[in-house]
């Protein structure tokens, strides 16, 4: 069912269960909604059978991503096909001002959309921050104000009336590239968002790894780049500091480069040689090639995918291409992503969709296997 319409026998053979009781589980499923009759199959006898597939406006599930900038929501079917979206620059205020600001989104995209909200079984929620994955609380959130100082989950359940979850949303960006993006079939990779914050999202076995408190992936505090010793690195981090985009800012101005000028602008300067903008890319490269080194000796990926206003750059792919061979035997696949601002709503999007299929039809030696990668093959969301 999540690749397309299937007959009872493909799904007997998927589920381990008997024909018998397949029959029975796909027939309540289709009286109670969740599946409708989508055509037939010609058998190998000559007979023909019927051929099902989840029925598109049964439930839906709504992502959201919300960075210091913009929150952004999208709406998906159970099938996995995106009917909707809608967005809006953060409000600058934050906190519970940027709650009902999501609810408002969420009302008005419902309503224009006709979808009731009765239907709307999941939230998954992109956040920037590192999120307890017991209570939800976020922390280190700088660019929403006063983020933490609320209960963000239990805030935001009461405003949108639906179950609710939060992640942090580079973790997120791993997801979406793992299910629709350039990780496609990867096992082990890690995600690297670079631009105004520096944050990773790991896949160890097909699987998304979180850490005890919700912090792993958290390089931003990696002791590369400056003193990881200087209190002020508890701020943002020794690494973020010396990696984002006000770092290469201030390192183009220190090698010479015009005051002022933006990442494009320093990378179409690099692209014509003036030597403060190679000096600085070629700085940047060196300490993201370094923090590959860090995380592949300690996790052992396959695939590095760059993310984010820096990352995306393809000055900044090849350059570190080009480095990692200095640094280790085998360095990993090195990829910009497929999904660029979009990986974090296509994550939430996937998460949730994986989430409701298991609650909705997951036998457990399925469930067990199911990773996200597994989930609408061929079901792009745009």
């Amino acid at each position: 069912m999540l690749n397309g319409p299937t007959s009872r026998a493909m799904l007997a053979k998927h589920t381990g269960l008997s024909r018998q009781t397949t029959t029975q589980v796909v027939l309540e499923l289709e009286r109670d909604g969740w599946l409708e009759v989508s055509g037939k199959m010609q058998g190998k006898l000559g007979r023909s059978a019927p051929t099902y597939e989840l029925t598109a406006g049964s439930a839906y599930v709504l992502g959201i991503r919300l960075e210091g900038e913009i929150a952004q929501i999208a709406l998906a079917n159970i099938r996995g096909e995106v009917v909707g979206e809608i967005a809006a620059a953060t409000d600058p205020r934050g906190g519970t001002n940027v709650v009902r600001q999501i609810g408002v989104l969420y009302r008005e995209l419902t309503d224009t959309l006709g979808v009731p909200r009765d239907r709307v079984k999941l939230v998954v929620v992109g956040s920037p921050g590192v999120v307890d994955p017991v209570t939800g609380h976020i922390d280190i959130a700088p660019s929403i104000p006063h983020l933490g100082d609320i209960n963000v989950v239990e805030e935001l359940r009461s405003e949108i009336g639906v179950p609710l979850t939060i992640e942090n949303g580079v973790k997120l960006s791993a997801l979406g590239e793992l299910w629709q993006g350039v990780a496609r079939g990867a096992r082990n990779f890690a995600y690297f968002g670079v631009g105004r914050g520096v944050g990773m999202g790991i896949v160890a076995d097909g699987k998304l790894l979180r850490g005890g408190r919700g912090a792993a992936g958290e390089i931003a505090y990696l002791p590369l780049g400056g003193n990881p010793f200087d209190p002020s690195g508890f701020a943002s981090g020794t690494f973020e500091t010396a990696a984002n985009v006000d770092a290469l800012q201030r390192r183009y101005e220190g090698y010479g480069g015009a005051a002022g000028f933006s990442v494009t602008e320093i990378l179409a300067a690099y692209g014509q040689g003036e030597a403060a903008a190679v000096a600085a890319i070629d700085e940047t490269a060196r300490l993201l090639a370094l923090a590959i080194g860090a995380v592949h000796a300690v996790i052992d990926v396959d695939l590095i995918v760059f993310g984010g206003s820096i990352g995306l750059r393809p000055e900044i792919v090849e350059r570190v291409r080009g480095l990692l061979p200095r640094l280790m035997r085998e360095p990993p696949k090195v990829e910009a992503s497929a999904l660029a601002d979009r990986a974090t709503l296509v994550g939430a999007l996937g998460e949730a969709l994986h989430r409701l299929h298991a609650e909705l039809f997951g036998v457990e030696a399925v469930r067990r296997e199911l990773t996200l990668s597994d989930l609408g093959k061929g079901r792009t969301p745009r």
